[in-house]
């Protein structure tokens, strides 16, 4: 079994062995069932696209498939910027998309320090819905101008996303 990445028509590998340079490809063979897997290591967008796995029959076979490698995304809907009355509750919510699992965690930061649940200020909360898209609300209650600044969202497996929140007084 061969198999060959069509956008450059490069031999990636013969068999269980590797012939192209980049060690992320590896073809994998299960004795079990006789199937075999080309496994690419940390998948990175450029290696989307046809790929091909041909058996070395007569005639020859050939199985094409399309790989897409999907980047996750995360995001905060109404940043980057956010302008808030004192008094108001900011809620900030966190929308995570396109992973292949949730993430173990979801933090908060302020200003780049880790938001404390169980500060003495109180009113501030987090709930976090976990599934094919993860989403973390940040409530902060009785805003005052102390809770302006960076707000991030940090979720374990994707990148960070960060918004300004400016907490105003009315008129």
């Amino acid at each position: 079994v061969s198999w060959i990445r069509h956008r450059d028509l490069h031999l990636l590998t013969v068999g269980e062995s590797t012939y192209t340079s980049d060690q992320r490809f590896i073809s994998i063979y299960n004795k079990i069932t006789g199937d075999w897997s080309l496994k690419i290591k940390f998948p990175q967008i450029r290696d989307s696209g046809t790929y091909e796995c041909q058996v070395s029959t007569t005639p020859p076979v050939g199985y094409t498939m399309i790989f897409s490698v999907v980047e996750p995304v995360t995001s905060i809907p109404g940043g980057p910027e956010l302008f808030i009355d004192v008094g108001s509750t900011v809620n900030l919510t966190c929308v995570v998309k396109h992973l292949p699992d949730p993430p173990l965690s979801v933090h908060w930061t302020h200003n780049n320090q880790e938001i404390n649940y169980d500060s003495p200020r109180g009113g501030v909360s987090v709930i976090t819905e976990k599934g094919d898209i993860t989403t973390s609300y940040l409530l902060i209650q009785r805003a005052t101008t102390t809770d302006s600044g960076r707000y991030t969202c940090l979720p374990s497996n994707a990148n960070p996303k960060s918004v300004n929140v400016h907490i105003l007084h009315g008129k």
